[in-house]
């Protein structure tokens, strides 16, 4: 789950962070970025048992309906099929995410007023009345029901940015990316796998752990070369005038082209690219195009930089 695009924000942070707090040890701050890597799992796993949480409501809701029925109280019809949607139960049982629970003690129960919330938007939903009409419900249709209720109504919910913050500082940065690794675990569920299903591991590989920690080392023990580099491609804007956000995202840029010879320079100059344009000034993102593509050119020029585009 954490990729190569969310290990170059979490970089471009700490590195910003690095440098406002004078450079403490290096060894602090690595530790400091897998960390901040390791908590945008533990968000992920959150947001999966948001769904269980949500379901263990609807079920709490059928019973409670079934009694006031029972007892004379209504007189209404109670359907189980969204309590009982089949993807949802599985998820509840998946052993992946029980041992994330036994482990790290996080449930929603202290949110439970946001759990009801998010439970009433999505039985007023037009995708729940879809759900609900259908003559029968297949495991297939639950879990769509549930992609789409994610997509389009807990991804949108701006309620839940204040109750990530309550419990760390890094998941409102992390949810966009986390949120699109929910969708795709939702996706790739599959009712034979039962309580084993896999979920999206933590690093895909030991490749990209260790291109979190040798990037990140890299741009602090180059950091005088790589700004030099930089200084010398910037034309009719002195180097003290550019944004400090955007040195520092260039400075990374270039650590990435001269560390990791696999990775086209193109894709290097888009990924540093979309990152200004979230992280610094309007302007930044055609600054940071215009000058790591300089020094690109220059570096092949050169023959320092041997890779391809």
């Amino acid at each position: 789950m954490i990729n190569r695009t969310l290990i170059r924000l979490k970089i471009v942070q700490l590195m910003y962070a690095y440098y406002q707090n004078n450079g403490k040890s290096i060894e602090t701050a690595e530790k400091e970025l897998l960390f901040s890597l390791s908590k945008a799992y533990d968000l992920y796993n959150y947001m999966l048992l948001l769904i269980v949480s949500v379901s263990r409501y609807a079920f709490q809701e059928v019973e409670r309906k079934e009694h006031l029925n029972k007892v004379g109280h209504i007189d209404e019809k109670v359907s189980h099929r969204f309590a009982d949607n089949q993807f949802a139960s599985q998820l509840e049982i998946n052993q992946q995410l029980r041992d994330f629970v036994d482990t790290k003690k996080k449930t929603w129960d202290n949110d439970m007023d946001y759990v009801k919330k998010l439970y009433n938007d999505i039985v007023q939903s037009e995708y729940y009345a879809e759900y609900m009409a259908l003559p029968k419900a297949t495991y297939a249709d639950d879990r769509e029901l549930w992609r789409k209720l994610y997509k389009n109504l807990v991804m949108k919910d701006g309620r839940i940015d204040d109750i990530l913050e309550e419990q760390s500082l890094y998941w409102n940065d992390d949810r966009e990316v986390v949120d699109t690794f929910v969708l795709k675990t939702i996706k790739r569920f599959e009712a034979s796998k039962g309580a084993d299903q896999e979920l999206v591991p933590e690093y895909k590989d030991i490749e990209d752990q260790e291109f979190a920690t040798r990037l990140f080392r890299r741009t602090i023990m180059n950091d005088e070369y790589y700004r030099s580099l930089i200084g010398k491609c910037v034309k009719n804007w002195e180097f003290n005038r550019l944004a400090y956000m955007d040195v520092i995202i260039m400075q990374i840029a270039i650590a990435e082209l001269l560390s990791f010879p696999q990775i086209p320079i193109s894709v290097t100059i888009n990924e540093y690219v979309e990152i200004a344009k979230w992280y610094s000034t309007p302007k930044s993102a055609g600054y940071v195009n215009g000058i790591i593509d300089a020094v690109a050119k220059m570096l092949q020029k050169e023959h320092i930089l041997t890779k391809v585009n």
